[in-house]
């Protein structure tokens, strides 16, 4: 009912109102008698960044903004200078309403646009040492402190990611400012702004477009359905700017235990996986914090690095959850190689085709048979041609050996299961004709060692036994 009253009345001035789930929701729950009213302000207030604009309606007033319904040609909406507020009650009086509505939102908007008038009396660089008095984490340091490591590892990243020599100067340049808007009057007021306005600052002090463009991107995505930063600088500062909070936050002890996410752990890494997904990048997780660690101002014990890692990948399995694979498919890919979030992708979406086949019943069992009768071994058996008796041992032998021989993409499950196809029926007569566990200890370690090279096929690709049926 509210949104239709919200849609009307800003058809009536030509103009349309996005769906706010959460804004809507909020004036829901605030109001039992809703009417909706029209307010305007003056024009001369969308000269200031419509991102300001929006926000200042939306977290201080609740109000719907109203944007400019979008020509074909147009690839952004423009905002109105209207708003939509929400009044509990009648209609009575409704002018006298709009008239103090209106009288708020100039003021904020006067608020706002004083702020960033004095943040403009400054370059940004100028704000970076104002950062030392912001502390990101007490062990960690302040967000200078911050600001520096990420510089450090950006480039490091730049690096490894291939960027060209522009790309990467941009990005040490993006880097080293990302943070500074933190340290503005307009960030400090609504810090939700951070980002938006420290791109709109670099500009406004004569950085490159790209640098500008960076600070705002290594934010994405800020929510799960958010935009992905789309240029390289922003990407690696992005990258840089996650593994330095999770592993920072790691390596002084504040692993999550609970609900309460006060450094949003939980974001940074979903996003830092979303990015890597979206760019298709092959990129170990385990380097990554690795690199990140090295920057940090102490040493960090190999089991916090793990618990590290297993956060991240445990964000992960709660995507592919969510975007409907089967749980065991994502748990036997992400045991084998979940420290690499776009090869774990290809690899669960090949693996479900392959569960969902007709013939899927024949390939399991085959390979498990292999697993089940040697995982418990502590010992790695060697294999001799010379004790190979039984032509279905020697058939097998034969059959691994052009296994071993072919060549596979690291990680793909559809070359680990094609190169697996030839070997299914001879693992059948093997297990039929010659028996493993034999008295002679020569040919029992050297049919164990066989089975044990079978199971290695998968290592690196996928954890077979957490498959259902294993």
């Amino acid at each position: 009912v509210i949104f239709e009253q919200v849609k009307s009345l800003a058809a009536e001035v030509e103009g349309e109102v996005g769906k706010d789930a959460d804004l809507l929701a909020e004036v829901t729950n605030l109001a039992e008698a809703p009417v909706a009213l029209r307010g305007d302000f003056d024009s001369a207030y969308l000269e200031l960044p419509s991102v300001v604009l929006i926000s200042v309606m939306k977290k201080h007033q609740r109000y719907f903004p109203v944007q400019k319904k979008p020509l074909e040609a147009e690839k952004r909406k423009q905002l109105l200078p209207y708003f939509i507020a929400l009044r509990n009650g009648d209609g009575v009086g409704l002018e006298r309403v709009i008239a103090g509505n209106e009288h708020v939102i100039r003021a904020r908007f006067a608020d706002a646009a004083f702020f960033i008038q004095e943040d403009l009396k400054k370059p940004l660089d100028a704000y970076l040492p104002n950062l030392h008095t912001m502390t990101f984490q007490v062990e960690l340091g302040s967000m200078f402190d911050k600001a520096v490591r990420i510089q450090k590892l950006a480039k490091d990243l730049s690096i490894n990611l291939q960027l060209n020599a522009e790309e990467s100067k941009v990005a040490e340049r993006a880097a080293e400012l990302c943070k500074a808007d933190l340290a503005t009057n307009m960030v400090v007021e609504m810090t939700a702004l951070q980002g938006f306005m420290g791109s709109y600052y670099a500009r406004k002090s004569g950085e490159p477009q790209g640098v500008a463009k960076a600070i705002f991107e290594h934010y994405l995505p800020r929510s799960a359905n958010d935009a992905i930063p789309s240029t390289k600088p922003g990407l690696v500062v992005g990258i840089a700017d996650r593994l330095d909070t999770l592993m920072g936050l790691f390596s002084v002890g504040l692993a999550l235990t609970g609900a309460k996410d006060p450094y949003a752990q939980r974001r940074a890494a979903l996003g830092l996986v979303q990015t890597l997904l979206a760019w298709e990048i092959d990129f170990d997780l385990t380097s990554g914090l690795n690199l990140a660690a090295q920057y940090l101002p102490q040493e960090i014990d190999a089991t916090r690095k793990e618990a590290c890692l297993s956060f991240i990948i445990e964000r992960m399995r709660h995507l592919f959850l969510e975007l409907g694979f089967r749980y065991d498919v994502i748990d036997a890919v992400l045991a084998a190689q979940g420290e690499n979030p776009y090869r774990a992708s290809k690899a669960i979406r090949e693996l479900s085709e392959w569960v969902q086949r007709s013939d899927w019943h024949n390939i399991l069992p085959a390979y498990s048979r292999c697993v089940r009768i040697t995982r418990h071994l502590e010992e790695t058996f060697e294999v001799s041609p010379n004790n190979l008796v039984e032509k279905a041992e020697n058939d097998l032998f034969i059959a691994l050996r052009n296994a071993e021989a072919t060549s596979r993409k690291p990680g793909s499950v559809d070359d680990f299961l094609n190169t697996f196809m030839p070997l299914i029926a001879v693992i059948n007569i093997f297990f039929d004709d010659v028996l493993v566990m034999t008295d002679e200890t020569d040919l029992r370690e050297n049919r164990l060692g066989m089975l044990q090279r079978i199971s290695r096929l998968a290592e690196g690709v996928v954890e077979m036994s957490k498959l259902e049926g294993f």
